[in-house]
């Protein structure tokens, strides 16, 4: 909104609330970087395990938090209309709990390999996380705030890198169990997201919510504008709302009148967004950014970035190079949650993704021609990463948090990242066969030609959300344009 202007208190404490929040994330850059310098020594003779880990146990370890993170999805948009945003954010982090607790007693290899899947159960908590965020927030910082999900693990990734070097195998685990506590500890102290609130019919208590993320009194014309904002976006009849626009006078006398049912509906999610053709057209639009920006090629080089290294610079320790990996994505999204709020989402994506095109077409030319010197190779892996993470890799996310109404928030965040789990297993499944079938190198020229593709679809089709609350997002939708 024009005059949704945030003050120094209310951007501390919205601020101090996502990093809380966003700390799930965290934990799920522990579980995937955990595997990478622990692996080597459990198929060594070594191992602190029961027996070595054989080949296959190694892929399990290797790829099982994606399909706990898949078969969990699907309860997120559950868990947070049933337990609201707070306690569902909690929840997701007792996964992670009961995985450290595990990997710290247990030297048997299948259960280690359990835990890890069960990690994922918690990895899929991102979906409650992004809804959570975005609820707290004002719209005018909500962009980068929300993509602070993503920046959240890329700090976890980081920072297991850097103490899988320096402790010991239990050390590790005992760390990583402590800091999983601590984010349950520290969501204790926060505020339900006053939509929920709301949805549940507990007004007063919205108020106060509102009152506490804007540090405002519980009574002021701010709390109470806020209120008759959500209220509108939850009013069943928000498409017939929104397409009379052109009528001031209907949408005024709702709000005058509070002419908006705010009881609980018992209308199911699926009912609701099969009904609301603003909902349709925002969940297939984000679903083809998903699987776009998934089929750029990130996560591939992402599993193929340690042998790429080990041939660009054999000098450097390939744990090196994963932490300057790390560092890039971290950097990278940081600079991007500046950037969201003030360019706007399209414009970051179209960007981004013509420059990870090019990227990758570079990339592939070098791996094919090898016209290079190997060192150009690792250099183009690291600008690639960082140009991704500036933009193509975050916004999706961000979307998926902000351009549904509070109806349909949980499911269709849960749709948007079972997407990301399936696209992800499929290009890591297909890949080795592509491979094989034409070489290294021309793969990279259809993720080249995917960014482009991206890069389009965001120019000419995306709507830009920037600044705006979810009802004027659905405006955006059913007219089908790009103001």
């Amino acid at each position: 909104m024009k005059d949704d202007k945030v003050k120094p208190s209310a951007f501390l404490v919205q601020g101090l609330s996502t990093l809380a929040i966003a700390y799930l994330t965290t934990l799920s850059g522990f579980i995937y970087a955990w595997p990478s310098y622990t692996l080597e020594m459990f198929m060594s003779n070594a191992t602190v395990l029961s027996a070595p880990m054989t080949p296959m146990e190694a892929s399990l370890l290797g790829s099982l938090t994606n399909v706990g993170g898949l078969v969990a999805t699907p309860f997120c948009g559950y868990a947070v209309n049933k337990f609201g945003r707070k306690y569902a954010a909690i929840m997701y982090g007792l996964p992670y709990v009961l995985t450290w607790a595990i990997i710290s007693i247990t030297r048997w290899p299948p259960l280690v390999i359990a835990a890890v899947g069960l990690a994922g159960f918690g990895a899929a908590g991102q979906a409650v996380s992004s809804v959570y965020i975005s609820e707290i927030c004002q719209d005018s910082i909500r962009g980068g705030l929300t993509s602070t999900t993503v920046s959240g693990y890329f700090v976890g990734l980081l920072f297991s890198y850097a103490i899988g070097g320096h402790l010991t195998y239990h050390q590790v685990a005992y760390v990583h169990m402590a800091l999983s506590i601590l984010y349950m500890i520290m969501l204790t102290f926060l505020k339900e997201s006053p939509v929920y609130l709301l949805l549940i019919g507990q007004e007063m208590e919205a108020a106060r919510s509102i009152a506490f993320y804007r540090r405002a009194s519980a009574t002021s014309k701010e709390v109470e504008m806020e209120i008759t904002k959500i209220k509108l976006q939850m009013d069943p009849r928000i498409d017939e709302i929104l397409e009379g626009e052109n009528d001031p006078s209907t949408k005024k006398g709702l709000i005058d009148k509070n002419d908006v049912n705010t009881e609980v509906r018992n209308e199911s999610q699926w009912r609701f967004l099969m009904r609301s053709e603003s909902s349709k057209r925002a969940l297939v639009s984000v679903l083809i950014l998903m699987s776009v920006t998934i089929l750029m090629g990130s996560i591939v080089l992402q599993v193929y970035a340690e042998p790429l290294f080990k041939e660009a610079v054999p000098s450097m320790q390939p744990n090196l190079c994963s932490i300057l990996l790390a560092v890039t994505f971290l950097i990278a999204s940081l600079v991007c949650a500046l950037m969201l709020d003030k360019f706007g989402r399209r414009s970051l994506m179209t960007i981004t993704s013509i420059g990870s095109g090019v990227c990758n077409f570079l990339l592939g030319t070098q791996l094919q021609l090898h016209w290079g010197p190997h060192w150009l190779t690792a250099f183009l892996i690291y600008v690639y990463s960082f140009i991704y993470n500036l933009g193509a890799a975050i916004v999706p996310f961000v979307l998926t948090a902000e351009v549904f109404l509070p109806e349909v928030r949980g499911l269709c965040n849960s749709l948007s990242m079972a997407c990301m789990w399936i696209m992800n297993f499929v290009t890591l499944i297909v890949f080795n066969p592509l491979v094989d079938l034409f070489g290294l190198g021309p793969i990279f020229y259809g993720f080249s030609v995917i960014c482009m593709l991206g890069a389009m679809y965001s120019h000419f089709w995306l709507p830009e959300t920037k600044g705006l609350p979810a009802d004027a997002i659905q405006r955006l939708f059913l007219k089908n344009n790009k103001n």
